[in-house]
């Protein structure tokens, strides 16, 4: 279909922004503030188009996907460089730790941290969910949540089953071609895992043999200069793609959905905004300037927010790390790959509980007894673990949590409607847990950057 008129000027006036966002850079200008400008000039133009074409389709449909060569070209360019920056990293990391003991440190360090701040948000969801009087009772479902219905029992069946022994033994990959892929749900931690024995290996073979250790230790430290070298491309990238990805999200959200469950995304982002402030008591207690802290890290959440995808924020997320925050790579690349699949504060803490509560009462249970309470919170940590092995993300954490505690998952499908827009803030609060969680390892083990 050729680009209309209409649309070709909708696009122009979104390289014109593109420009002027270009035209921004300098010592003053910082990537963090050229970030905001991008973030802001995307929501003009995403309101531009929903008051202007909303009846339009054909412009509309024209517009955004022209824009969507530059916001999906840059979230492409990001997962590209996923695998290879976990891998390399994650083997270089290996190779600097002193002793092997570390790493087994590192990791259980950062899981328990991961676990620890999932439950908070779980009884934060809980405490949200009731404050508000939230209840599954008398919802009505449309044709859209009917259909959507449909689909998540029939993905109920697939998940049902698994055991966490079971999860526990799919991150353990057999094919390490096939899930540096990304072609399975858990090949993140996959390539972790993998990523791990194999520096292992090499540190070992360096111990053994020195000068096959020099020659390891240099192949390794050049590979990872030159992924690093491809992340600080791509994150320069950051203002564009945010610019890209906002109209998009704008332009497409449906106010009579928001209105109808308004009561639901008022306690949802309050429970988010309580969770970050958490975060922020935690940072302070581990002498952690707070306001400077979310400065550093402030290009990394708005990408999370927009893209809705916590491994696609794994490389500005390891960057951001080790170049801002100076956390350790080895503790770096374990936190942010960890927790794009473990632990997510949003999506498999608070998303489920808050549901929990809500179905709870049709069953004739009561959300805010203590036995109910502690079951929900236990199981929440249980699976927040495995949310990997079976898909990730809030609708499988939740899939995985109602059916454990003996609720009908009707509800994940009659909130559809508004799902994109809870999922946006979701996902940068897991970002920001996986951050946390690698500042406090930092400073509880005291390894040197």
């Amino acid at each position: 279909m050729a680009l209309s008129i209409v649309s070709l000027i909708n696009v122009a006036i979104f390289l014109g922004a593109c420009v002027v966002i270009f035209r921004l850079r300098g010592e003053r200008m910082t990537l963090g503030r050229r970030v905001l400008a991008g973030l802001v000039a995307g929501i003009v133009i995403g309101l531009y188009l929903q008051i202007f074409f909303t009846g339009n389709e054909a412009v509309m449909s024209q517009t955004l996907a022209w824009i969507n060569v530059v916001g999906g070209g840059y979230v492409a360019l990001l997962r590209m460089i996923i695998m290879p920056l976990i891998l390399v990293t994650m083997m270089a990391s290996v190779l600097r730790l002193d002793a092997v003991s570390a790493l087994g440190k590192i990791g259980g360090t950062v899981i328990g941290m991961l676990m620890f701040t999932t439950m908070i948000a779980a009884l934060i969801g809980v405490l949200m969910a009731s404050v508000f009087g939230l209840s599954a009772e008398g919802m009505i479902a449309g044709t859209r949540e009917l259909a959507r219905m449909t689909v998540l029992e029939s993905r109920l069946e697939s998940v049902a089953d698994l055991t966490l022994p079971q999860m526990i033994v799919s991150f353990i990959p057999t094919n390490i071609f096939y899930d540096l892929t990304d072609a399975r749900s858990n090949s993140i931690i996959a390539v972790v895992i993998f990523g791990m024995l194999a520096g292992l290996a090499a540190l070992l073979v360096a111990r053994e043999d020195g000068v096959k250790g020099e020659r390891i230790k240099a192949f390794i430290e050049a590979a990872q200069a030159v992924i690093m070298k491809l992340v600080h491309m791509v994150m320069s990238l950051t203002p564009y793609g945010i610019l890209a990805l906002i109209p998009n999200v704008v332009a497409g959200s449906n106010v009579d959905d928001i209105l109808s469950l308004i009561s639901f995304v008022l306690a949802s982002y309050i429970a988010i905004a309580l969770m970050f402030v958490v975060h922020g008591v935690i940072l302070f207690m581990i002498g952690t300037r707070v306001p400077e802290y979310f400065k550093l890290v402030w290009p990394v959440l708005p990408f999370a927010f927009v893209t809705r995808s916590s491994a696609a924020t794994i490389p500005l997320n390891v960057e951001t790390q080790i170049e801002k925050l100076k956390v350790p790579p080895s503790i770096a690349n374990i936190s942010a790959s960890f927790g794009a699949t473990i632990g997510q504060n949003g999506c498999a803490g608070i998303y489920p509980a808050m549901l929990a509560v809500m179905v709870a009462p049709t069953v004739g249970i009561d959300p805010l007894s203590i036995g109910f309470i502690v079951s929900l919170v236990g199981i929440i940590a249980i699976s927040s673990f495995g949310i990997a092995g079976v898909g990730g993300g809030a609708t499988y954490a939740a899939l995985v949590v109602l059916p454990a505690m003996g609720l009908p998952v009707a509800l994940v499908a009659l909130l559809i409607s508004i799902e994109p827009l809870i999922d946006m803030a979701r996902t940068a609060l897991n970002v920001n847990g996986a951050i946390t969680s690698g500042m406090v390892t930092r400073k509880l083990l005291r390894i040197p950057a």
